[in-house]
């Protein structure tokens, strides 16, 4: 590919579908700025608030299915311009509405419409570019598109010291349209027919896949949590508990979301490297969940180190789908990324619903105690999250860990012969043992 055409398509394909991501992640996340107003606008409590905000991630993952076939049949480029036109609409409606029915089915619009903004991108990728410029190509699109959180936290709470919270939402509704008819009219076409896709292929062999089923639980349950706490509860955990005036709490959700930022450039330039030692992503991907429990554990435990420690590897965990997605990438072929990504993010939204709404249940059945809710509520919500992250750690590592249960309960044992430091094995060659997968999966 010649540098000139590189940077054609940079310009018409990847900065287009970075646009429509970009707004995607600013909608995910600008409830935690505005939740304030919201609240005090019209009255809700924090069951309330967890359903408007999660209402967006729910819509988001029963879309996902759908989403993915329809770019694998239609190309990104389609699919992506019409879908952000709802979302257009669906902000439009937001900013004038007034009740929770009408709020949450204007948010659910824009959950819709921005259902296809990262897949989209995904896919365009992975159509366009250098199957091993991938994964380096999908960090970059993820930090791009994360420069939403950003938006989100100092420059909007600027523009809502000028204008209202509506106002805000009808900036939004106009740039999401002109998004949507950039992408129709810049990027071009590219469809791999679906003639190419072989027909005994469909949904069920992504789901299918043991591989697959290995890794999207702690996926999800990692990624999706680390969304819900960045786009809503980070805010009045360090309202409530660490008692953080408005402008501090402003300053560290923006420093969050720049951390956020670089986390996917970290991951997308960690994954293209170490892919060329011959380290598999899966590996980094444990890594992270574990990181991402032990932060947990320390905000929970009420650890004494400085809170934007621990904040600051929940924001980078909600970019871990930059190897979330080069692990999928691995196991499918280029015409099946669209399902296969859509699979995953179905998941990856489908948890980010369950963990947003259910921590507003849960904290809804303790009493506000001057405007704010008690510790122990944060820490028991919190705390449920992190239990099944661990049970799917625990399913994530299985195979690993059986065949080290088998290794360890064959070590062949040895005797010194011929001279004080020379060792025999007292078994044969034929009865040696050879460390393998316990499921005789390939992959692992």
């Amino acid at each position: 590919m010649r540098i000139s055409g590189t940077w054609r398509l940079i310009a018409r394909v990847f900065l287009p579908f970075a646009a429509g991501y970009y707004l995607s992640y600013l909608f995910r996340t600008i409830n935690a700025l505005v939740s304030d107003h919201l609240v005090s606008d019209a009255g809700f409590g924090t069951a309330d608030l967890g359903l408007l905000t999660s209402v967006y991630f729910l819509v988001f993952a029963a879309a996902q299915i759908p989403i993915g076939i329809l770019l694998d049949r239609f190309g990104p480029r389609r699919v992506q311009s019409a879908l952000l036109s709802v979302a257009a609409a669906g902000a439009g409606l937001f900013a004038i509405s007034t009740g929770l029915p009408s709020l949450l089915i204007s948010r659910a619009m824009i959950g819709l419409g921005v259902a296809a903004a990262l897949t989209a991108g995904l896919k365009s990728i992975v159509l366009w570019f250098p199957r091993e410029r991938v994964a380096l190509l999908n960090g970059y699109m993820i930090m791009l598109g994360s420069l939403g959180a950003v938006t989100a936290t100092t420059p909007a709470e600027h523009l809502l010291t000028w204008i209202g919270w509506r106002q805000l939402f009808e900036i939004l509704a106009a740039a999401t349209g002109a998004t949507a008819v950039l992408i129709y009219v810049v990027v071009p076409e590219r469809v791999v027919a679906s003639s190419t896709v072989p027909t005994h292929v469909t949904l069920s062999s992504v789901f299918g896949d043991r591989r697959f089923l290995r890794v999207a639980p702690l996926s999800a349950t990692c990624v999706g949590s680390a969304w819900s706490l960045q786009g809503l509860w980070a805010s009045p955990w360090l309202t409530d508990v660490e008692r953080l005036d408005r402008a501090s709490l402003v300053g560290q959700l923006f420093t969050m979301s720049i951390v956020l930022c670089g986390g996917a450039w970290l991951f997308g330039t960690m994954v293209h490297y170490i892919r060329r030692r011959g380290v598999k992503a899966e590996t980094v991907l444990a890594i992270v969940a574990v990181l991402f429990i032990a932060a947990e554990f320390t905000l929970i435990l009420r650890v004494p180190l400085p809170s934007i420690l621990p904040w600051s590897v929940v924001a980078i965990v909600g970019t871990a789908t930059v190897v979330s997605f080069a692990v999928i990438g691995d196991y499918f072929s280029p015409e099946l990324t669209g399902r296969a990504n859509g699979a995953l993010n179905v998941l990856h939204f489908g948890w980010a619903f369950l963990a947003q709404y259910g921590t507003g249940l849960v904290l809804e059945q303790w009493p506000t105690d001057d405007g704010h809710k008690s510790v122990l509520a944060y820490q028991i919500a919190f705390g449920l999250n992190v239990t099944v992250q661990i049970a799917a750690f625990a399913w994530f590592a299985l195979p690993w860990l059986r065949s080290l249960n088998r290794w360890m309960g064959s070590v062949p044992l040895f005797m010194p012969v011929g001279g004080s430091d020379a060792l025999e094995p007292t078994i044969s060659n034929e009865q040696a043992v050879v460390l393998v997968p316990a499921d005789d999966d390939a992959e692992w």
